[in-house]
This record gives C-alpha cells, structure tokens and sequence, in this order.
C-alpha cells in the first residue's frame, strides 16, 4: 500500500488562511476527501494521512470527522493546545478515535526561535506518550539546534520531521542546514517526511534535479526505513501538480531496491503509526 504521509483539507476563509497570499492565489478554495481521491489514486496511492492547518480543536474534531467517513484517510495529526492546562483532557477526548494518530504545532510561526523549549510546551509534549501519539515537528532550518534539544528530552516518544526542515532550496544552500539535518537524525525516534520541498525551490524556474542534493543529505541521514514520502497536497499546487510533487521521490526512489522503494512509500508510514493493513 502506497501512503501519502502529508496532505491537508480546508474550507477556505481568508480570515483563517492568512498565510495563503497573493503568490498562493490557487489555493484560496475548498480543498476536500472528493477533490484529492482522484488525483491520490491516479498517482497510485491507497491512502493520505491528514495533518492540521489551523490552530484549533474545531478543525481536529472536524479533520477526524472526515477521517471516520473515508478509510481512504488512514490518520489524522490534529492539533491541541499543548501548553493549555486543559492539553490533557483535550488528547483524551480526541485519543478516543483511533484514527487520531499524532499532534502538530506550527513552530514554523512562532515568534521565539526557543517555543519547542517552553516549560509549559515540554509539559504538553510529555503527555503523548500516555495516548501514544506521534508529534510532528514544523521547523525551518534555524530551529534545527533547538529541535534537537527537544527531541533528547523525551527517548521514548516518536517525532516526524516535516519537509525535511524547508532547506534552503531556492538558493541551493545546504550548510548549515544539513549539519543540522544529520544531529537531529541521529535520535532514531526522529522520522523525516520528504514533503513540501518544490515550494522551497524557486517557484517559477525550479527543476527536479535542485531537489536531489537535499534528498541525498536526507537518505544519508535517516535512511530509508525513516523516511516517508509526502505531497503537501494542496500547498504544493502552487508550485507543482500533485503528481508531479510525488514524481520527484517516486523517481529518486528508482535507484533503490523494491524493498526500500516501498518503505518509504507506504510501509515506514504505517509502521510509525500503527496503521492497519
């Protein structure tokens, strides 16, 4: 089973969609289960994983309503207030449904480089493991130091790092990032989504190949049975169809043994979140 790790779904309100500007224009629009099954089953996948776009439980509740009425959307990773005195309460009402399989904040956003070591953050993050739960981690490349701090904190918790950490790609910089990339990999309970990266190349003249040197420093790091292949579906129509996104690892995969090509299409996927079969 081919498994999209990273897509999302939204009903488009631009008082909640902000960051989708001018540049984005495309994606100011509902994106939903019906509009991505065709194009997910033309580029030969069985299922996605939906992950949050906004902050709020409403969209959690909603993403998992979703998720119950399509098997196609194998797992959700919602979002909860993590820092709120009221985080566990939250994970247990949502930990209910099995199809919640991880958290994420968006890190990416937060005005102090330092949030992934908030004490009331780290105090969120320990209660996942009670509801065994994954956490995805949204960083750019500046935060990797300090995600791997966090990540030390907690050895028995499973992390995925989204978009291999936005690398540089557009100005073809690697360094410091990959440094970076590999201090983190070095946690064996860190997984990496090769996902979102056409939208960090340059958008109106970018080609396939400026992506494999960041995906070399990626297979190098964590390998390939922690790797995951994701589409960021609809963000990445931006840039790139939804088959043409996939394309890129699909095609860097053909180096590979069949063993290892579908690890990291599927089964590395459905191994870190429990997934049936």
């Amino acid at each position: 089973m081919h498994i999209d790790a990273h897509q999302h779904f939204w009903i488009y309100k631009a008082e909640e969609y902000d960051w989708i500007d001018e540049s984005m224009g495309r994606l100011r629009r509902n994106f939903l289960p019906w509009d991505l099954a065709p194009k997910r089953q033309g580029a030969g996948f069985q299922g996605s994983i939906a992950v949050q776009a906004r902050q709020s439980v409403e969209e959690t509740r909603w993403l998992l309503e979703l998720a119950d009425g399509d098997p196609s959307i194998m797992g959700v990773v919602g979002w909860v207030d993590l820092c709120s005195p009221e985080a566990q309460s939250q994970l247990a009402a949502f930990a209910r449904n099995s199809k919640l399989v991880g958290v994420r904040h968006i890190v990416q956003a937060e005005p102090d480089d330092q949030f992934l070591l908030r004490r009331e953050f780290l105090r969120g993050i320990a209660l996942l493991e009670e509801f065994d739960l994954t956490y995805d981690i949204l960083i750019y490349p500046r935060h990797l130091p300090v995600a791997a701090q966090f990540v030390e904190r907690f050895p028995k918790l499973r992390f995925v790092l989204d978009h291999l950490a936005k690398p540089h790609i557009r100005t073809g910089e690697i360094e410091p990032w990959a440094t970076g990339i590999r201090a983190l990999a070095k946690f064996p309970s860190v997984y990496c989504k090769l996902s979102g990266l056409v939208t960090e190349a340059d958008w109106k003249s970018w080609k396939p190949e400026q992506l494999t040197p960041y995906l070399d420093v990626g297979f190098d790091a964590f390998g390939p049975e922690r790797l995951m292949i994701g589409s960021d579906w609809p963000v990445c129509l931006a840039v790139a169809s939804y088959e043409t996104t996939l394309d890129i690892v699909k095609n860097y995969l053909l180096q590979f043994p069949s063993e290892i090509r579908e690890n990291v299409l599927g089964g590395n996927t459905r191994r870190i979140w429990k997934l049936p079969r």
